[in-house]
């Protein structure tokens, strides 16, 4: 029997989401429609629903960097994405990690927020990923009000921000969706001072998982090789079929529909 090529592997380091709207089974959900392997890396446990985040704890360091190690010995990373760190231990677990895997993408999606608005981090969370974090990132996802919080702008523009942050990363994917405007502007900015904008049809209700989503279709992308820019329009395209195409399993807000309902 033929062995068909191996998907490239990307490895996520994100928390774990009971609800399944968000978190690794995002992750998990997103690669797979990009057709690539997940290596799923527990960074936190929450309980959370379709609403909102009640509780969370980050898991010790030690078995963070046990899993990613076993994953790093065994398979051929081709991207790694973050999703919720929670603690700046992890921030720093994080750069150990990425030290084992030179020259390989990495997509931050600084998750500090729940979608219901619940904090995923300390404040100094925030602080030790722009300074310590960014800068051995390829992209940061963050949307407005993470991108806020990560430039300490509170109320800046999504410019404003990328003024801020351009000097700790090379790229920044600021999103759109948190105002009322009919349409969802997506800003690309770049260090070298080209940028791409990206609209799309805003959407009814609220998601769940969104950004995560996004950041994991992108890590695929990227790890099949599909250049920045392109991969940045392919992923965003993507993700909005998701919320096209969303559903409500529970009470709170809509769950992006990752995988085609024949997906098997």
């Amino acid at each position: 029997m033929k062995t068909p090529p191996s998907r490239p592997v990307v490895l996520c380091l994100s928390g774990h989401d009971p609800s399944g709207g968000a978190g690794l089974q995002a992750d998990i959900e997103a690669l797979l429609a990009q057709g690539c392997h997940a290596a799923p890396t527990v960074t936190a446990l929450t309980v959370q629903d379709t609403v909102n985040v009640v509780d969370f704890r980050v898991l010790d360091r030690d078995w963070v960097l046990a899993q990613a190690r076993a994953v790093i010995a065994d398979l051929p990373v081709a991207a790694v994405k973050l999703g919720m760190l929670g603690s700046v231990e992890m921030v720093d677990t994080v750069l150990e990690i990425m030290r084992a895997l030179p020259g390989v993408p990495l997509v931050c999606d600084p998750v500090l927020r729940a979608g219901g608005g619940g904090a995923l981090g300390k404040d100094d969370v925030g602080y030790a990923m722009r300074e310590r974090l960014l800068p051995v990132a390829t992209i940061a996802t963050p949307n407005l009000p993470e991108a806020r919080i990560l430039a300490e702008l509170p109320g800046g523009t999504a410019d404003e921000c990328a003024e801020k942050l351009l000097p700790f990363i090379e790229h920044l994917l600021i999103t759109g969706g948190h105002g009322d405007e009919r349409e969802v502007h997506n800003r690309l900015y770049s260090r070298d001072g080209s940028r791409h904008d990206f609209a799309c049809v805003r959407l009814p209700g609220s998601y769940h998982g969104s950004g995560c989503t996004l950041a994991s279709a992108l890590a695929g992308r990227l790890a099949q090789g599909e250049a920045l820019a392109s991969a940045v329009s392919t992923a965003l395209d993507y993700t909005w079929r998701t919320l096209r195409d969303a559903e409500a399993p529970g009470h709170g807000q809509y769950v992006p529909r990752r995988l085609p309902l024949d997906f098997c």
